[in-house]
């Protein structure tokens, strides 16, 4: 891959993106994260995903000047469809998706950003969703996401003003989980990874799928398909060995079977 580089340690795949000044989000690197996924959905030593920029930004944005060659609506909307039908596989990926944000997470950035299921941020970095600033709208699914965690008022601001909130009142709003430092944010981030990364991935794998069926399904039908998703993980050796582990308190040894 041309902008995306993984390195793999302790079951944490550690995605960095790097296309800098600005790790802006071009169509080939959106084609990427869908490579990336590929790459990792069937490996069995991936377990948790953390994805980062290099330089000075997280990402602020999507390529403006790729804009200058797009000639009708018809392929802007092909564009947007495309990106956004990559974003919609990563929030409902199968593995937890961390991001960890330090300097700026604007338009594409702050979207892509949106789609993982964990936001780790730094105090000062800034995040927004600046398109009406270019006459635009987000087009990879913000002006969903966004008042899904912000609430509507507060999105609406966010977006007819383009103005970027801090790190520190990301998490406040509960568009972010945690800020912290700069300088402790990617060690943070990873402390969280290899947290998650011992427990059970047939576990994950369900928990990730009930949290995503809450979002669109009826609580009768929420809680009947989590019974039997409980059912189905129960009878794991994971389910198995953590019980075990548990009496015999000692730290439980997931295998992923």
């Amino acid at each position: 891959m041309e902008f995306l580089s993984v390195a793999i340690e302790a079951g944490v795949a550690v995605v960095t993106i790097n296309r800098p000044p600005a790790n802006a989000l071009s169509r080939t690197l959106i084609l990427e994260v869908d490579e990336l996924l590929n790459l990792v959905e069937n490996d069995d030593l991936v377990r948790v995903i953390v994805i980062h920029g290099e330089g000075k930004f997280f990402s602020a944005g999507a390529d403006i000047k790729e804009f200058t060659s797009v000639t009708s609506g018809d392929e802007f909307t092909k564009l947007s469809a495309s990106g956004q039908e990559v974003f919609e596989r990563l929030e409902c990926f199968s593995k937890p998706v961390i991001a960890s944000i330090h300097g700026a997470a604007l338009g594409g950035g702050l979207e892509l950003a949106m789609a993982c299921h964990i936001r780790l941020v730094s105090e000062t970095a800034k995040l927004g969703l600046p398109e009406l600033q270019l006459g635009l709208i987000p087009g990879f699914g913000g002006t969903q996401r966004l008042p899904r965690y912000v609430g509507m008022p507060k999105a609406a601001e966010m977006l007819l003003t383009s103005d970027p909130i801090s790190g520190v009142e990301a998490v406040q709003l509960g568009l972010a989980n945690t800020a912290y430092l700069e300088e402790e944010l990617f060690q943070k981030t990873m402390e969280l990874a290899n947290k998650i990364a011992r427990k059970s991935p047939i576990a994950v794998k369900a928990a990730l799928e009930m949290l995503q069926f809450s979002k669109h399904a009826l609580y009768h039908k929420g809680v009947k398909a989590e019974s039997d998703s409980f059912g189905e993980v129960f009878i794991s050796e994971d389910a198995k060995e953590g019980i075990q582990a548990f009496l015999e308190k000692r730290a439980p040894i997931f295998t992923g079977k």
